[in-house]
């Protein structure tokens, strides 16, 4: 395996949570909202079924976002959904420590994301786009890339 500068661990407290709750929105329009906000900065975005005033079914669009992001965020809340209102909060966030190696496979060179913990990996992730990538390219299951990548990770690390 390859390794790439590590993402040190630190806490950041220069973070914002924002939340809207809309309840006639479609789901289409929530995957265009999520990559708006994504292409604009936000660091996670995401849905959570919920209950709204006389139990209409609604979703909770949550996302996380830098201080400087805040502006942004709201301007496509407001112009790409049909919320009234935003909540937001300021929020800390501990990032662990962040590595990353390069998997060789049958199929190509995949990108594994290493959290590290008092110095020790403690999660190992492939990344997804990688996996896709190499999926789609030869016609084979993503599944069967992901086995691949892990089976390389384990020989290696023996």
């Amino acid at each position: 395996m390859k390794e790439h500068p590590p993402n040190n661990e630190h806490i950041d407290s220069e973070m914002v949570k924002m939340e809207v709750n809309l309840d006639d929105i479609s789901g289409e329009w929530l995957g265009y909202v999520m990559d708006k906000l994504f292409n604009a900065g936000a660091n996670d975005v995401f849905y959570t079924p919920i209950f709204m005033k006389k139990n209409r079914p609604g979703v909770l669009l949550q996302l996380l976002c830098s201080k400087q992001s805040l502006d942004s965020m709201k301007k496509i809340l407001l112009d790409e959904t049909t919320t009234l209102g935003i909540r937001y909060y300021p929020i800390t966030v501990h990032r662990m420590e962040r590595r990353f190696e390069k998997v060789e496979t049958i199929w190509g060179t995949v990108t594994v994301k290493l959290g590290i913990n008092k110095g020790e990996v403690f999660q190992r992730s492939p990344e997804y786009e990688d996996c896709k990538q190499i999926a789609e390219a030869n016609g084979i299951p993503l599944k069967q890339v992901y086995q691949e990548v892990w089976k390389n990770m384990n020989k290696s690390n023996s």
